[in-house]
């Protein structure tokens, strides 16, 4: 087992969130695919309007393209061009910054223009030409670690989006592969993943997927997305990640593994108590 060389954190921010060692925690949210511009546009605003009652900072999160479904025939999304459209007039119409995912490199011109965040996916996360191309963007980059990375690993891949020149990174947890159909957190990747110097992100609700579960989709066991909430809280993650549905049973994407919406408020009111906890600390970060 290697361990991370420690790094001066870095320090950036996008609108007027804060990204760095101090900054409170902060949560990037939506739906897994943008199922139609009347349902994104809905949940950017309810989640924007629990957010600022909480006091939490928001990244709404919707992908245009969701390339990397299980099975052919499930639903990937409006597409680059209706996609971008529809985010467009979402953070015209809420201020919010907004998050989504790229898998080509061709896409990262277009969604940099409308997206604050770029976001490599898992399958993805050592994709030499993707990785340089967002870091170029200027955008802040979200890295996925893939299910089959160690940690520690996860520096690589940093280190194509940094030699751009840019170093407005995010890492993200996302679970890791342990045996078939099934993926398991290892809590000491939030302080390995930290000392690169990037604000580290823990992406529950596909931590709690069942890849290929359920034949032609993924699973899920939503039942433990709060302990696991709870839990990386504790250990330190700077972000949490979380896919919300309004309804997830009849969501077109990653619905077993969702979030519902009613849930959410109750969930961050507890988050957000023990995340105080964790910042009065005053340890490694």
């Amino acid at each position: 087992m290697e361990s991370a060389q420690t790094k001066t954190s870095a320090s950036f921010s996008v609108g007027n969130i804060a990204f760095g060692p101090k900054a409170p925690l902060f949560l990037i949210a939506g739906p897994c695919v943008i199922e139609s511009e009347a349902h994104a546009t809905t949940m950017a605003e309810r989640l924007a309007e629990i957010a600022s009652e909480l006091g939490v900072p928001l990244i709404f999160k919707a992908s245009y393209d969701k390339a990397n479904r299980s099975s052919v025939s499930s639903y990937r999304g409006p597409g680059l061009a209706e996609g971008l459209r529809i985010l467009a007039k979402i953070k015209k119409r809420t201020g919010l910054p907004l998050l989504t995912d790229v898998h080509e490199v061709a896409h990262v011109a277009p969604a940099a223009e409308v997206c604050d965040v770029l976001q490599i996916p898992a399958f993805l996360s050592r994709q030499t030409d993707l990785l340089i191309a967002v870091g170029k963007s200027g955008r802040v980059a979200n890295i996925k670690k893939g299910q089959f990375l160690s940690p520690w690993d996860i520096a690589h891949a940093a280190e194509k989006v940094a030699s751009t020149g840019n170093e407005k990174i995010i890492l993200t947890e996302r679970g890791s592969s342990f045996g078939y159909q099934n993926l398991i957190v290892d809590m000491r990747s939030f302080p390995i993943m930290r000392k690169l110097g990037y604000p580290v992100v823990f992406d529950v609700t596909h931590s709690v997927q069942l890849p290929g579960g359920e034949g032609k989709s993924s699973g899920g066991q939503p039942e433990f997305i709060e302990p696991l909430a709870r839990a990386g809280t504790a250990a330190g993650a700077d972000g949490l990640f979380l896919e919300i549905h309004d309804n997830p049973a009849k969501a077109l994407s990653d619905g077993t593994n969702a979030l519902a919406l009613d849930k959410l408020r109750p969930l961050l009111e507890r988050i957000l108590r023990l995340a105080a906890l964790v910042r009065e600390w005053d340890g490694p970060r």
